[in-house]
């Protein structure tokens, strides 16, 4: 993709409201011609468009960056993301983490993916684009263990198994961030009676006509 879609970038990330660096587009730029170098022989993802790419790649995973921001300056302590650490779970690759990582570079980013060559992937963007906070995990979500302040999906599974599988990650005042299509109405209604979701955030994911959300989600301490 090189810098033929920088100024479509630009043009997103304004729109968004994110406060970038050249650093930082220049990274994410880098991340995406990695994504096609790659896919050529470890198919990371069906999308070869670069323009479809952008929109339904990086875009859609900037479009979660400023509500992250804004939980993690909500948390006590440090407060912003300083000391924090966030497990994305079925990374492939790195979608939406690496975005995380290289736009929160004061959080840590763990990718993990029962997929090894997607894991060694995210390790390769790490190494090449001098990421420090960030590292690719083969391994299932089930046999991890946290704390995590933030465990974040996108397209994995159904809310239900999110929260199941990787209940073990979450610390005693983490979140569960699960980015979405349209409002997922069955998988809500399915969630355990132990978990609670906080806030449904919409999103608007620039040059995306397509319906977007979070669903914020917590564990529910029982009172025994």
């Amino acid at each position: 993709m090189s810098r033929a879609f920088e100024a479509e970038l630009r043009d997103g990330v304004g729109r968004l409201g994110l406060s970038l660096d050249d650093g930082q587009i220049a990274r994410l730029l880098d991340y995406m011609d990695l994504i096609q170098k790659w896919n050529r022989v470890y198919n990371l993802t069906s999308v070869r468009d670069p323009a479809e790419m952008l929109s339904h790649h990086l875009l859609d995973s900037l479009a979660a960056v400023p509500p992250l921001q804004r939980h993690l300056a909500g948390l006590g302590g440090k407060g912003g993301a300083v000391g924090r650490c966030l497990l994305d779970v079925g990374s492939g690759g790195g979608l939406p983490g690496v975005v995380f990582a290289i736009c929160c570079p004061d959080l840590a980013v763990s990718c993990v993916d029962t997929v090894a060559k997607k894991a060694a992937f995210v390790q390769q963007v790490a190494a090449e684009l001098k990421l420090g906070n960030l590292r690719g995990v083969h391994a299932r979500v089930e046999n991890l263990s946290g704390p995590f302040d933030v465990v974040s999906c996108r397209a994995f599974a159904s809310l239900p198994d999110f929260v199941n599988w990787s209940r073990a990650a979450l610390g005693p005042d983490s979140v569960w961030l699960a980015m979405k299509g349209r409002h997922p109405e069955a998988e809500l209604a399915a969630l355990p009676t132990d978990v609670a979701v906080f806030h449904v955030e919409p999103l608007e994911v620039p040059r995306l006509d397509a319906e977007r959300c979070i669903i914020w989600m917590r564990p529910i301490e029982s009172a025994a």
